[in-house]
């Protein structure tokens, strides 16, 4: 079974139409729910976007409203990793051995543990961030940047 780890940067692209927002679309809607992984501070992270994005008038109150019911619904429907002390070991252990910001830390070591939980299962790590990107394939993961719409997962 292949699961797809949805870093907040890809995961945003539900809820604010940038590029990789079709791409993204498309995936959600191919993937039944037990294989769509989440950090729990994603919510929060994109719950806080769309707020700035609201407060900076780069959308409407009724959009933000949209937006983070959106939010809501999802989430809930996804299997969100816990902030536990294993993933915030593992976010320690990346700051150490690599140039990332500790938010991303946190979620490449959520996928990280979530790989750990489910031996038998391939998670790919899906972002659009380059640098998590190349984390995340220096941890052995598959991954996929759908602003590359067309790109397949990496082996």
């Amino acid at each position: 079974m292949t699961c797809y780890f949805f870093e907040t940067t890809a995961f945003a692209k539900l809820f604010v139409r940038e590029q990789g927002t079709d791409a993204l679309i498309h995936l959600m809607e191919t993937l039944p729910d037990n294989c769509k992984l989440i950090a729990a501070s994603a919510p929060l992270e994109i719950y806080s976007a769309i707020r700035r994005r609201e407060r900076e008038g780069m959308l409407s109150a009724q959009d933000a409203s949209s937006a983070l019911e959106i939010l809501r619904q999802e989430a809930a429907r996804m299997v969100q990793e816990p902030l536990n002390p294993a993933v915030l070991e593992s976010a320690r252990l990346l700051l150490d051995k690599t140039h990332l910001r500790w938010p991303d830390t946190i979620q490449l070591a959520a996928a990280i543990t979530a790989r750990d939980m489910f031996q038998e299962t391939e998670i790919v790590f899906v972002s659009s961030t380059p640098a998590l990107l190349d984390a995340a394939s220096a941890e052995g993961f598959r991954t996929l940047d759908p602003t590359k719409e067309d790109a397949p997962a990496s082996e």
